[in-house]
């Protein structure tokens, strides 16, 4: 499928057809084939003239009649498949349910007009790019995995809930069903499925108090895990940074992000992202102690009354610890929370925005808090060698980070185009599956303080 164009069926000979053909040449034979062989009429035979005349009378009208019922069939089909793609259409304009197709390749070849409200982009727009434009493929595939364990993976999967990025850069939690596809030669050729909204503000009672339920476990059993990425300087090589990153132990294959968007709809955010804080910096002790340590922190969250103690009581020098600012909430008043900042900063903090140039509200935080460090979005990052508008948004931010004197990190870069193109534009340091895959084995954080390890690893 590409496109929404119409489905219609190719039409394809019916057997009466070969019937009518068939009955047609022996009409004919019946009264040419004594001239076409050169043997006069069927007298010359020994077989009465009015044979032949009779046979065509006789003949003539089932013919007729044949003909008329195949073309009032084909008439019937058509307009059967006419009002089936009528129906198909309507389905596909009214149905809340977002319909995708995507190919081998990861780019979309068909998507319903569902898209424009689930995730803000026009079908027009989606058609031929790559799906991570809404979705980071690491994430969606750990989650797939997860969730096909557990289900039956020739039938498909459904029930996957995953983060999508809306294109004014909100975060959409979806469920997501879909099933693979193959060619004839039992080859993988993509994926179709479908998708919607879950609002997690809306949930059903029933879904609220199982979530609360599963939160609260969590809380209580302190039972998540942090997962470090290097951060490497673009000028040196060196490995000069790790983020921490939480891990959840879910069978249901829930991503990280939608565990603290649901934990938001029961009120419980502000607690699980403390605990994440907690287990981060208490792993970050067994960080070589030449790495600055980036941990994330909703705005929110960084006007609880505990952030200061958890900081001060980390096990790591406070000037090691880069807190990165997320959009997850919505500030209304800059005022407090750069007052919390100042106090902290003045001890050797340093303050980040993560996900810039994602959404208004991460610009808002880069103005308004003017941070030590600004990391760049994915969403800049992927195609920036060749896409020219991203380029010069990349070398906007470079001068702006420069004009406010801060460091800047180009996040999720995958591949050496990407790398060098950052590189030239003059960002100070990158971050992504190429320079470094997170890990959660202190084993692996060892050999960081060697500085120069193997890129990917």
């Amino acid at each position: 499928m590409r496109g929404q164009g119409k489905r219609t069926r190719p039409f394809r000979p019916k057997w009466r057809l070969y019937v009518i053909l068939a009955v047609e040449l022996c009409v004919a034979l019946a009264v040419g084939l004594p001239y076409f062989i050169g043997n006069g009429s069927w007298e010359t035979w020994g077989w009465p003239v009015w044979i032949s005349d009779v046979f065509s009378l006789l003949v003539v009208p089932v013919v007729v009649f044949a003909a008329f019922s195949l073309v009032r069939h084909q008439l019937r089909e058509r307009a059967d498949a006419s009002r089936t793609n009528r129906l198909m259409d309507t389905v596909l304009i009214t149905s809340r349910e977002w319909l995708w197709a995507i190919g081998a390749d990861g780019r979309f070849t068909f998507s319903s007009p569902a898209s424009v409200e689930l995730v803000g982009y026009e079908p027009a727009e989606l058609l031929g790019r790559h799906f991570r434009l809404i979705i980071d493929p690491h994430d969606l595939t750990k989650a797939l995995q997860a969730k096909i364990s557990t289900q039956n993976a020739a039938a498909g999967w459904s029930g996957l809930h995953a983060m999508c990025r809306h294109k004014d850069g909100r975060r959409v939690v979806v469920e997501v069903s879909g099933r693979a596809l193959y060619d004839d030669a039992g080859r993988p050729s993509g994926f179709e499925g479908t998708s919607r909204a879950l609002d997690p503000l809306t949930l059903d009672s029933l879904a609220t108090d199982e979530i609360r339920e599963r939160v609260e476990a969590v809380l209580a059993e302190r039972s998540m895990l942090t997962a470090f990425q290097p951060i490497r300087s673009l000028e040196t090589d060196a490995i000069i940074g790790a983020e921490g990153l939480t891990r959840f132990a879910d069978p249901q294959g829930i991503s990280p992000e939608v565990w603290f968007v649901e934990a938001a709809a029961v009120g419980l955010d502000v607690e699980l992202e403390i605990l994440a804080l907690e287990t981060a910096l208490a792993a970050a002790v067994r960080l070589p102690p030449t790495l600055a340590v980036s941990v994330n922190l909703s705005p929110k969250a960084c006007l609880d009354a505990r952030l200061p103690g958890i900081l001060v009581n980390a096990g790591i020098p406070m000037r090691r610890i880069v807190l990165e600012v997320t959009e997850r909430h919505h500030v209304v008043d800059y005022g407090p929370l750069a007052a919390a900042f100042a106090s902290l900063r003045g001890r050797g903090l340093k303050i980040a925005v993560d996900d810039a140039g994602s959404g208004f509200a991460s610009m808002r935080h880069v103005l308004l808090l003017k941070p030590d460090v600004i990391k760049l979005d994915r969403d800049i990052i992927a195609g920036i060698d060749t896409d020219r508008g991203q380029r010069a948004l990349g070398a906007a931010m470079v001068g702006f980070a420069k004009e406010i004197g801060a460091y800047l990190v180009a996040e999720g870069i995958e591949t050496e185009a990407e790398l060098s193109a950052v590189a030239e534009l003059g960002m100070h340091a990158g971050q992504g599956y190429l320079l470094g895959r997170p890990s959660a084995r202190p084993e692996d954080w060892a050999r960081w303080a060697e500085g120069f390890v193997s890129r990917g690893t």
